[in-house]
């Protein structure tokens, strides 16, 4: 609840021109809406575009927020949107290092190496998935996002955001178990 009326109150400070509100909105929403836009797009400099695009948009739009929804969910429909009309440029990424190569060092053996490795190889599955799907993967298991506020924010029907992600979960098995073989 209090968090509700705090929001309410930024955004109202905001409405009201206060520039340190609109500040205060960037800061708290900013590592989010990257995050977010990081996990669709690849290139660090168009994602940095794009989620100035994004406080863009929040910064035109405020006027017209109703506030029936939370600001996150709306924040994070901004940032659907933007993501899902970004087209993908270039090819899919390139394995830094050689699996074979790997394998055979004295580190693989090491927990934290094989960590990172792990890391790096989710990472770069993720990177394959469809735009909509890495859209949904990051918001949901990497920043936590409901699927009640996913459903919101896309309105969709909770079942079909429950459905897509288990499909993006699917896929990525697969992109693991291809990498794997």
């Amino acid at each position: 609840m209090n968090e509700a009326v705090n929001e309410r109150q930024l955004v109202e400070r905001c409405r009201r021109g206060d520039e340190g509100a609109f500040q205060e909105l960037v800061d708290r929403y900013k590592d989010l809406v990257f995050a977010l836009i990081a996990r669709t797009v690849q290139d660090r400099s168009r994602a940095e575009d794009l989620a100035q695009e994004v406080f863009l948009r929040i910064y035109r739009g405020l006027p017209y927020f109703r506030g029936e929804a939370r600001l996150s969910t709306w924040i994070y429909r901004i940032v659907a949107n933007l993501a899902v009309q970004e087209r993908p440029r270039g090819g899919s990424p390139v394995s830094l290092d050689d699996k074979v190569a790997r394998a055979n060092t004295p580190a693989a053996s090491d927990r934290q190496f094989g960590d990172l490795e792990l890391r790096d190889r989710l990472e770069k599955a993720i990177a394959r998935l469809a735009p909509h799907y890495r859209l949904l993967v990051a918001a949901h298991y990497l920043q936590g996002v409901r699927y009640e506020d996913l459903a919101e924010a896309l309105r969709l029907p909770l079942g079909t955001v429950k459905t897509q992600l288990f499909r993006a979960k699917q896929q990525l098995r697969r992109l693991l178990e291809t990498e794997l073989r």
